[in-house]
């Protein structure tokens, strides 16, 4: 066992991986300076990618510090949640903690989420600053739309998630006590991923909102912090709007997932009424922005997508009832 593991899942990121491991070099250096006896390792779930991921782990494998070893695991099914679920049952650490190929953690990261995990023995999981570095230039009003690309900012202090609000924090260096993801989440979630055909998204969320179900505490930690690159093809209306409709479309489940069988059927007609009302409201004060403007398009889809996100989910089979029994 040791104290943490750095959990990378990539699909095709050769050209991604060495900006994240450059900048776990860093945090090896500055965890060696200020946490001698901090103990970690790094484990890459390539989850079938078709270009040199693997090539690249193999040769940073060959070049890295032995006191921090990285591991590679092959992932054949294609799917984020897939992926992190490969990710944990793999992991030694006592935490967990997630990047995607494409986030740079801050130096301190890792000696900021360990502390923290000490320091809340309590907690289940915990989110950090989300920050965007954009390769492009963004749209005029990106902020009203930066959560779906998972920059998030709650502050600089730190916070407990309460279930009544539905917040959570993504799964951008997300950090997860490992036995609280083992005792309460699924082995194979009902939302996978963007994969394919199938679009949906949040399978973060729903992850993090079987832990929260279970009684773990779910924190907001503004001691860590990572950078997320945004190249300029994911500030494009096309792929924005595929995005924005895949989170809108697993709404639906999510918001059931924190709900007992008993109280779905009037939270589903409450949640119905309510969005209806949202995206008329929507549309008659932005409608003429409606296709004219990317950020005020993106904010139209979400509301139409979440509207009929109970019946996507129930015309594609995907029940969620059945899915929460398992």
């Amino acid at each position: 066992m040791v104290d943490f593991t750095v959990a990378i899942c990539t699909y095709n990121g050769a050209q991604r991986l060495p900006d994240v491991l450059d900048k776990l070099k860093a945090c090896l250096e500055s965890g060696r300076r200020s946490h001698p006896t901090l103990t970690w390792e790094i484990r890459i779930i390539n989850n079938n990618s078709s270009d040199e991921t693997q090539q690249v782990i193999e040769q940073y494998q060959t070049q890295w510090s032995s006191d921090v070893p990285i591991y590679s695991h092959f992932e054949p099914q294609q799917g984020l949640a897939f992926a992190r679920q490969c990710a944990v049952e793999q992991a030694q650490g006592e935490w967990i903690g997630f990047l995607d190929d494409d986030n740079l953690p801050s130096e301190n990261w890792i000696v900021s989420a360990h502390e923290f995990g000490r320091e809340h023995p309590q907690a289940g999981a915990f989110g950090g600053l989300v920050k965007a570095a954009f390769e492009g230039t963004p749209p005029p009003g990106i902020e009203r739309i930066q959560s779906f690309l998972a920059i998030v900012e709650r502050g600089n202090m730190a916070f407990q998630y309460q279930l009544k609000t539905g917040l959570l924090p993504p799964g951008a260096g997300l950090v997860v006590r490992k036995d609280a993801w083992l005792s309460s989440v699924p082995k194979q979630l009902f939302l996978k991923g963007r994969i394919g055909q199938v679009k949906l998204a949040s399978e973060d969320l729903e992850a993090v909102s079987f832990i929260q179900q279970k009684g773990w505490e779910i924190w907001h930690n503004p001691q860590m912090q990572i950078f997320h690159k945004i190249p300029e093809s994911r500030l494009q209306l096309d792929y924005l709007v595929t995005l924005v409709r895949g989170t809108g479309l697993a709404r639906h489940h999510i918001r059931m997932t924190r709900l007992t069988p008993w109280q779905r059927p009037l939270a589903f007609l409450i949640y119905f009424c309510n969005d209806l009302r949202c995206l008329l409201l929507f549309w008659l004060k932005h409608s003429s922005q409606i296709h004219q403007d990317l950020v005020t398009t993106c904010q139209w889809e979400w509301l139409r997508s979440s509207l009929v996100s109970p019946f996507y989910l129930w015309r594609q089979g995907a029940i969620y009832g059945e899915s929460l029994k398992k």
